[in-house]
């Protein structure tokens, strides 16, 4: 039942200091919606308009109660842009990063722009494909297209989950197929690979003001982890139990991209290396940060150690003939012959894809590389080459006789 009333509000008072409890000027009406819900809202200072606003928001309940008002009219006519902001404010209170907030409302942004959408009712599906393959045939990776559209089907299911349209108009819409116009593909680094570029590293010089010995503990981290760049940035002493068993990594859910706590279990010698070089480290507080990456150019960091590891490793050539023949060689190279590149996240490749070749469960790499599907650890995050395949096909029973 509908009811009028004054919202009881507390001052206080300037001089005094004292607090007391006064009417509002505007009245408040009471009343239930179409789903039952409570609801409270300011009406007017005069108390017969206030009534008559009362009336009519009862009568409107009424009528869409009755199927004969519509409940999405006034969302319909509001901006789209306002329904962004609230968007946000959703991916705000389920704990999203800020960067993850700002990336995926930009991205619908971009393309309700595009599109010249500017009400709930100007969403089209066919106009949303058209203009992802105007940006696709004007460079843009399918990938990259496929992010927009997963951003802006997740706007448009929230639309509808929070009752401010009753269509999902973009729901029938799929991604396409990104393994066909992959514009980076990373690649993991062997173990020879890796271990030169601990010994070029540890004993370098500084870069972006990170120390050699620093950035050798960085680059193990990540390859013996497959802990992203972010969730390093935030390890500190406490995220380490050495004394353990086994010794463990600790993420804060705040930092890890799924937003979960993540530990992991480190292998014994990479504990006592922690140690050692924890021993080294004893100015920093212990929730301090102990990798310096924020607002490093990592991938810039790592293609130069590897420059520096390279040139080392052609320069110990026997002879010319050898020299030449590792010149032309991918080892250590950035970018191999294939376009496959190394950048910091190549380090979590090089994680899972040492996982795979260690013969370990498709299901145990899958939970050590925190994926929430097994087709991402397995098909985009393990590389595995020819060598590999040869030596599965060594390992079967010999030929009988």
């Amino acid at each position: 039942m509908a009811s009028l009333y004054k919202k009881p509000i507390v001052v206080r008072d300037p001089e005094s200091g004292r607090r007391t409890t006064i009417k509002s000027r505007k009245w408040w009406g009471r009343y239930r919606d179409a789903e039952g819900r409570d609801r409270r809202v300011p009406l007017a200072s005069d108390k017969t308009a206030a009534q008559a606003m009362l009336r009519e928001l009862v009568v409107r309940v009424e009528r869409e109660v009755a199927g004969l008002e519509d409940p999405f009219e006034k969302h319909r006519k509001c901006p789209l842009s306002e329904h962004l902001a609230d968007f946000r404010k959703h991916l705000l209170s389920k704990g999203n990063t800020l960067a993850y907030i700002k990336q995926a409302a930009q991205r619908v942004r971009d393309l309700l722009a595009e599109c010249k959408f500017e009400r709930v009712n100007d969403i089209s599906a066919s106009r949303v494909q058209e203009q992802l393959a105007e940006w696709r045939a004007g460079g843009m990776s399918v990938c990259s297209s496929n992010h927009y559209l997963r951003a802006v089907k997740m706007f448009n299911r929230w639309l509808l989950r929070d009752r401010r349209t009753n269509d999902n108009r973009l729901g029938h819409l799929s991604t396409m197929n990104a393994a066909v116009d992959r514009r980076l593909v990373r690649r993991p680094l062997a173990m020879e690979e890796f271990a030169r570029l601990l010994l070029a590293t540890e004993t370098g010089k500084k870069i972006q003001g990170v120390s050699g010995s620093d950035r050798a503990m960085l680059y193990i981290v990540g390859a013996y982890t497959g802990y992203r760049r972010n969730e390093i940035g935030s390890v500190t002493r406490q995220s380490f139990d050495l004394d353990s068993n086994p010794p463990t990594l600790t993420v804060a859910a705040g930092y890890s991209k799924r937003r979960r706590v993540d530990v992991i279990p480190l292998r014994a010698d990479f504990a006592e290396r922690l140690r050692t070089w924890l021993a080294m480290k004893k100015k920093i507080r212990y929730d301090q940060p102990l990798f310096d990456v924020a607002g490093k150019r990592t991938a810039e960091m790592i293609r130069t150690d590897m420059a520096v590891a390279r040139q080392k490793w052609i320069g110990e050539a026997g002879d010319a003939a050898e020299r030449k023949q590792r010149e032309k060689s991918s080892f250590l190279l950035s970018a191999d012959r294939d376009g496959h590149v190394v950048d910091f996240h190549a380090l979590r490749k090089t994680f899972i894809t040492n996982l795979t070749r260690s013969g370990v469960a498709p299901k145990t790499a899958q939970l050590l590389a925190r994926h929430s599907d097994i087709n991402l650890t397995m098909n985009v995050y393990t590389m595995l080459g020819v060598h590999d395949q040869a030596t599965a096909v060594e390992a079967l029973p010999p030929i009988p006789g």
